[in-house]
């Protein structure tokens, strides 16, 4: 709407008073409707969850022109008013009035934005921990397995600047989350006093295609070459006891495979002892290509093979000496897939039993949630693996779905086992907290700091979750809300009063299974609004998922990464995930954090001096 300027500048005020004071009328209105939401949250959270709901009945409006109007008057335009939605009305109307020369007229009880950030910024230090010495958001990093019984790699991620560690118990047992937790305990970040808090993930229900029957057990070897074929380093192989790591010592510092040795362990010692270093050994592999090795070193238990040709192991493959024959022992089957194309035939079938990798369709996989099976629709949209598989339901039944693929990629994608299942359009009937989850919630209980809620999509689910831990008298235990579905993202208003019931409480926004459901052109969309709901709630945000994904995995950044991670700085907290390289991610993220935590809090530009530029 354009303002007509002939109108006096008087009358032009007249009118924007009176818009606002609609708008506050408004938001008043909504929290008279939401008394008995509001009255059931602790003290601690009364005026926050006020404020959530005066944002929620203001953003049901559009007040885009008003914020215009306001803006060719001079008057703040709205733009930055979720900590404290009241108060900042308050403030646009004595501004309004001032114009006029009236009295200001404000509520001396409504919440201003700079209380509302005070008290974010007192309930994220309660959940997430103290803000670090160099910058306000802080850093989650997902544990690995091997951190169980290696301290030395939990003391760098701490050192490196890890505020809270995160222990999936969608993996792993008791007893190595227990080792882990002890390897968190023991340590101290620079500038802490205190050592990382420790969150813990309970897994949820599992949406994931059913296992493959394996390949055969072929293990293929090659050396590696430049761009014209020649061989610039042999292949490395250790052939010997693999469960023994002692044993093995042999070639720990080296890059060889591990392949075991079937028979009996005083043979194999024998004919091991016939071996030297320097000595040439052959063998027939599993495409009858005859092949010669040499043996770099020999030890008690194995011996360390090199080769300057690709070698196709398999089980019971002979190594032949002069004086000796080694045999391969067992090994895994190769991972299986099945290439699908666009309109092709995927079925789901409630059985789990193993299939066949098949060439052509349909394909036919299991789907580990027999829920499905009784809420899909004809319709449904289907995604698999992360989204690179994308169908439609078009037959149903109490035992099998069938779709249509409708998105694959150019030359089609892999369909493979235990890969995540998304239905966006489907209502799925089961609870958040499974059997398994409820199992875990004593240990979670006795040694987390800080419970993540997977598949939460409905305040009944939180509602049992603190139940739960209300049973194990865990008041300690603070609540972290996993938005990873539309359903959650559509509920989140009436799940966060239902955690404000908690003392302490945060989201975290799980942008891959939330892209995956929403829609990757609406993401973007979904995690500005999260992080602006979440500020009005006074709600700290995890930023999660993919966040240097590609320097933690290879150790190298990309372009568009860094931006995100960037961007990341308006949530309290980002997830970083595991990878080889995650001593380094973790590193790049502070420094990422701490230089943009100068620039810009929340929606607001921080204008610090700057020394980049002179004239």
């Amino acid at each position: 709407m354009t303002t007509d300027h002939t109108i006096p500048a008087a009358q032009r005020v007249e009118s924007l008073i009176t818009e606002v004071a609609e708008v506050r009328a408004a938001v008043l209105a909504a929290e008279v409707r939401s008394t008995e939401l509001i009255a059931r949250v602790r003290d601690q959270h009364r005026e926050s969850a006020r404020n959530l709901v005066h944002y929620v009945a203001l953003r049901a409006l559009d007040i885009r022109g008003l914020q215009d109007r306001l803006a060719e008057v001079g008057v703040s335009s709205l733009g930055r008013m979720e900590a404290g939605v009241l108060g900042h009305l308050d403030v646009v109307l004595t501004a309004l009035r001032a114009q006029l020369g009236q009295a200001p007229d404000p509520d001396p009880q409504a919440l201003t934005p700079v209380a509302g950030r005070e008290i974010l910024a007192r309930d994220t230090a309660r959940l997430l921990g103290p803000e670090p010495a160099d910058r306000r958001t802080r850093i989650m990093v997902t544990m690995p397995t091997e951190s169980a019984h290696d301290g030395d790699l939990v003391a760098a991620m701490a050192a490196a600047g890890m505020d809270l560690a995160r222990i999936n118990c969608a993996h792993d047992d008791e007893d190595t989350w227990t080792a882990m937790i002890a390897a968190i305990r023991a340590q101290r970040g620079p500038g802490r006093t205190s050592p990382p808090l420790i969150a813990m993930d309970l897994a949820g229900p599992k949406l994931r295609t059913g296992p493959l029957l394996p390949g055969p057990p072929v293990l293929k070897i090659r050396p590696e070459r430049d761009v014209s074929g020649r061989v610039v380093e042999r292949s490395l192989v250790w052939l010997g006891r693999v469960d023994d790591q002692a044993a093995r010592g042999i070639e720990g510092a080296l890059d060889a495979e591990a392949l075991p040795l079937a028979g009996d362990a005083g043979a194999i010692t024998e004919a091991l002892s016939r071996l030297d270093e320097g000595d040439e050994v052959r063998l027939t592999d599993a495409r009858d290509s005859h092949r010669r090795l040499r043996i770099e070193a020999r030890g008690s238990a194995g011996i360390l093979l090199s080769a300057d040709k690709t070698i196709y192991w398999m089980t019971g493959t002979e190594v032949h000496a002069l004086d000796a024959v080694l045999t391969v022992g067992p090994l895994p089957g190769v991972e299986q897939s099945m290439r699908v194309h666009l309109d092709d035939t995927i079925v789901l079938t409630r059985s789990m039993e193993p299939r066949p990798a098949v060439t052509d369709p349909p394909f036919v996989i299991g789907c580990s949630l027999p829920e499905v099976f009784d809420d899909a629709a004809i319709g449904d949209e289907v995604w698999i693996d992360d989204g690179r598989i994308g169908a439609v339901v078009t037959a149903g039944g109490t035992d099998a779905l069938e779709l249509r693929v409708t998105s694959a990629g150019p030359r089609g994608a892999k369909l493979k086992a235990e890969k995540g299942i998304n239905l966006p359009d489907t209502t799925i009937g089961i609870p958040a907290l499974t059997d398994a989850d409820r199992s875990h919630i004593p240990f979670v209980a006795a040694h987390a700091d800080m419970v993540n809620l997977s598949f939460v999509r409905s305040a009944a689910d939180v509602a049992q979750l603190i139940d739960a831990l209300a049973a194990e008298q865990a008041e300690d235990v603070d609540i972290t809300l996993k938005i990873e579905t539309v359903a959650a993202f559509e509920e989140l208003p009436r799940m966060l009063l239902e955690a404000m019931r908690w003392q302490d409480v945060g989201v975290m926004i799980a942008r891959g299974d939330l892209a995956v459901e929403a829609g990757f052109e609406r993401m973007a969309e979904l995690q500005e609004e999260i992080l602006w709901l979440c500020e009005a709630a006074h709600v700290p945000v995890i930023w999660a998922t993919q966040v240097l994904e590609s320097l933690a995995k290879s150790g190298l950044p990309s372009r568009a990464e860094i931006t995100d991670a960037a961007m990341a700085q308006r949530a309290e907290c980002v997830m970083l995930n595991k990878g080889p390289y995650i001593e380094e991610a973790i590193e790049a993220l502070s420094d990422i954090l701490s230089r943009m935590g100068e620039h810009t809090s929340k929606k607001r530009d921080m204008l610090r001096q700057l020394e980049s530029w002179s004239l």
